[in-house]
């Protein structure tokens, strides 16, 4: 960890905000296939506003034995067997994915991450069962708490579904391009990082010099 602290160390708590979408071959995350996984790291500036920097995707191979419901593939358009894909097995996407959070982590004087997600609770026991699947040591994500856009966009704008969100916040959004990790994890993080910033604007959590009042 760096002796100094950036901004977004003090923000929360010591903790850095990491969105994660993942695209699923279901909704159970000890037995369904981790089928597209993004990440977006949020930073902070010197006038303590939000902002989305370091982004990561990738297509994932299905685990062996991994079930695949047709309807999450219908939903989400994707073809597993599709060889443009280029998928990589999802602990080499994990891997990629940890490090360049831990490497922020130190760069930014955080103790740990926290994810950011919409509907985080789903993404999140994604990500813990696929680090334990993969016997991924040092996850450096909170293993329980997180974020979730979804109860902020309810609390900020009414709206609970990332698209009409993104309307009532005035961020574009694209029908076509939704439902899959990175164009969904880009929204997110742009939600995460207007609601944030609004607050603040709003004279909530007020900084000097970087840090926390």
């Amino acid at each position: 960890m760096s002796d100094i602290k950036k901004p977004i160390a003090y923000r929360f708590r010591g903790f850095l905000p990491v969105v994660i979408d993942f695209e699923t071959g279901g909704f159970n995350a000890r037995t369904d296939a981790l089928l597209e996984a993004a990440a977006v790291i949020i930073d902070m500036d010197d006038d303590g506003l939000l902002y989305p920097e370091e982004r990561l995707f990738f297509n994932i191979e299905p685990f062996e034995g991994a079930n695949i419901e047709q309807a999450a593939l219908d939903f989400t358009g994707i073809d597993p067997e599709n060889p443009l894909r280029e998928a990589i097995p999802e602990h080499s996407a994990l891997s990629q994915i940890f490090r360049a959070v831990r490497r922020k982590i130190r760069e930014a004087g955080c103790q740990r991450a926290i994810i950011v997600a919409h509907n985080a609770n789903f993404d999140l026991s994604f990500l813990n069962a696929a680090a334990e699947r993969c016997d991924i040591k040092r996850n450096p994500f909170h293993p329980f708490s997180s974020f979730d856009t979804a109860t902020l966009c309810g609390l900020a704008f009414g709206q609970t579904v990332l698209a009409r969100a993104c309307q009532v916040a005035g961020i574009s959004f694209d029908a076509h391009e939704a439902h899959s990790a990175d164009y969904d994890c880009d929204k997110t993080a742009e939600l995460f990082c207007h609601i944030v910033n609004k607050w603040r604007e709003l004279g909530g959590l007020p900084t000097r010099g970087g840090q926390l009042e």
